[in-house]
């Protein structure tokens, strides 16, 4: 398919958080930037007046969009960096001086330190973030050091120079923020120990650490040192509020592509992820048509061997939804739970949005491939024998026990045909009686589609549950269709699909066009009864009592209403003047009428 027009691509865009980039007609990149609401952000390029000169020309060069939907507004800020120092486009000035977020560094030592840094080396070091601001940095550090003493110089502690005596403990030592490893005053386990809590704190899990900041604010309550336990109150508050982790960062997750897919009949869509130091470098969404009804597994294979080649990508791990077989040399990883396993809900989430957006976009360019491909769903959603091109949907309406009708709509491809809907007025049934009434309309609608010789439909939809569905079984079974058209019954309450014969219901996916469609036949048909069923009770009102009139006719009801503006007025009104308006003889019935009364 090829790529839409700009139009199309703004009306179908997400209201998602992030990243969205704007490529020129040779398709090189020329702006990234991040967004809150994608479809607010990139649709207002085109809608407001830039005062600014290079904003309007960079509007003219845009050729073709893409985006990759993130989490939260976090990542996408952090996603937008990434591409801007891998892309360097043009018009993404503002970060020319290739400013990076702050990490935390446990560093591979000795009694390693930690300590803030804008720069990551592969040096066996463990590093947590990056962080958005310098701000958080610091409030995670002073609640570190506040539970924990570790030192800050720089000293290589190593265990030969320790015994030599080479250092002499500082003013961090009696301060009480270091414990002395410079002089040996401090075992390297106890301190290993306190690391592997910094690390779980880096990490997000605060159980330990707030455990233990809890003794620690009772002791100082139970002591009276008032002040120094609402300081580590403030530092619980901070750590209970505070939520250290992202789907996009993870220092462990590097030098790895992820991919996952979302199919349908007709298509696959396989996303793919390139991770690089925790951090997304790229996204693409490949669609892939499907020919001979592959499956996941197949289409999945296939993909990663292309989008593989396509992008040159040399990573040695890949992250997938299930099992795949691609040789030995790839470390295949079918995460489970925790951060590999949200990159890879990310991956699934793009997919989604792109499949949904060609979805969108297929309705505007090419109405009949969307058709075609709803119709192929609905079959297989609703295990029908051929496509339902043709459905038609029955409900009753008899508010109050008074007037019953019934309504039947029509949809031809998925759509509305407003033209063939058909109203009904109960004949044969007196009283409320919900089941033979809607044995009636089915009867007669069919009946008199077989007299007329038209095509009869391939579902017929039934608004209600096991009874109705019934009702209307008997009159295919009189007309000899039983069997020959589909026909299902939905309940109100629990969108309940109900198939002759099968006394256990089918539950669709509450997201699924199937489903949607379904209940649009439904709602279409109460409403088009309802406003039938409205009709003809404001009109029995309204004429009632003079349409019993022996003799008055619909004219004669029509001229004396337009006249005297009620039917209370005319049974008030004078003799002379009745006979001014519809003559003599009618007047005098209508006079004696009510007078007589």
């Amino acid at each position: 398919m090829e790529t839409p027009n700009l139009d199309i691509q703004l009306k179908t865009l997400p209201n998602q958080p992030g990243v969205y980039q704007y490529y020129d007609k040779e398709g090189t990149i020329i702006y990234v930037g991040k967004a809150k609401n994608l479809k607010k952000r990139v649709t207002s390029y085109f809608t407001k007046t830039h005062d600014n000169g290079k904003t309007r020309v960079l509007v003219r060069k845009i050729n073709d969009i893409k985006h990759i939907v993130v989490e939260t507004e976090t990542d996408a800020l952090l996603l937008e960096n990434n591409l801007i120092k891998k892309h360097k486009p043009r018009y993404n000035v503002l970060l020319k001086d290739d400013k990076s977020y702050p990490w935390i560094c446990v560093k591979k030592e000795r009694f390693p330190r930690v300590f803030p840094t804008r720069r990551v080396f592969k040096d066996g070091s463990e590093y947590f973030g990056p962080y958005t601001s310098m701000k958080t940095v610091r409030i995670l550090l002073d609640l570190i050091k506040g539970l924990y003493a570790l030192r800050t110089c720089n000293y290589n502690l190593s265990e030969e120079k320790v015994d030599a005596d080479k250092y002499k403990v500082c003013l961090e030592y009696h301060l009480g923020n270091c414990k002395g490893a410079c002089e040996g005053l401090e075992t390297e386990m106890a301190y290993n120990n306190n690391i592997k809590a910094i690390k779980e704190i880096l990490k997000g899990n605060f159980k330990d650490s707030l455990s233990q900041f809890k003794i620690q604010m009772r002791e100082y309550a139970s002591n009276m040192e008032f002040e120094l336990a609402q300081k580590i109150k403030e530092k619980v508050e901070v750590l209970e509020n505070y939520q250290a982790k992202s789907t996009i960062v993870n220092p462990k997750i590097s030098n790895v592509d992820v991919f996952s897919i979302m199919s349908d009949e007709s298509y696959g869509y396989i996303n793919f992820l390139q991770l690089s130091y925790g951090s997304i470098i790229r996204s693409h969404t490949l669609e892939i048509k499907k020919k001979l009804d592959e499956t996941d597994l197949e289409l999945l294979e296939l993909a990663i061997i292309e989008i593989r080649q396509r992008f040159n990508s040399n990573s040695r791990e890949i992250y997938v939804p299930f099992k795949v077989d691609l040789g030995e040399d790839l470390k295949i990883t079918i995460p489970k739970l925790g951060d590999k396993k949200q990159i890879l809900d990310l991956s699934l989430r793009n997919a989604k949005y792109f499949r949904m957006e060609r979805f969108k976009q297929m309705k505007i360019v090419d109405p009949d491939r969307h058709a075609n491909r709803i119709m192929a769903q609905m079959k297989v959603d609703l295990r029908l024998s051929e496509e339902p091109r043709h459905i038609e949907c029955f409900d009753n309406s008899n508010i109050q026990g008074t007037h019953p009708v019934a309504a039947c709509v029509v949809f031809r491809n998925g759509k509305p045909s407003k033209k063939e809907y058909r109203n009904f007025n109960i004949k044969t049934v007196v009283g409320p009686d919900d089941f033979a009434s809607m044995e009636e309309v089915v009867y007669r609608r069919y009946k008199r589609m077989l007299e007329e010789d038209q095509p009869l439909p391939q579902l017929i939809i039934i608004d209600g549950g096991k009874g109705q569905l019934s009702s209307a079984l008997k009159s295919l079974d009189v007309l000899g269709l039983r069997g020959k058209i589909a026909i299902i019954g939905i309940a109100k309450r629990l969108e309940e699909l109900f198939y002759p014969d099968d006394p256990v219901p089918l539950y669709l996916d509450k997201k699924s066009e199937t489903l949607k469609i379904t209940q649009q036949l439904r709602n279409e048909a109460h409403r088009f009864g309802i406003e039938h069923h409205r009709n003809k009770r404001s009109k029995t009102a309204l004429n009632t009592e003079l349409e019993t009139i022996t003799g008055v006719g619909d004219k004669t009801v029509v001229d004396l209403l337009k006249h005297f503006k009620s039917a209370k007025r005319v049974a008030n009104a004078k003799l002379d003047e009745l006979e001014a308006v519809i003559g003599v003889s009618r007047a005098e019935k209508v006079y004696n009428f009510y007078h007589e009364k």
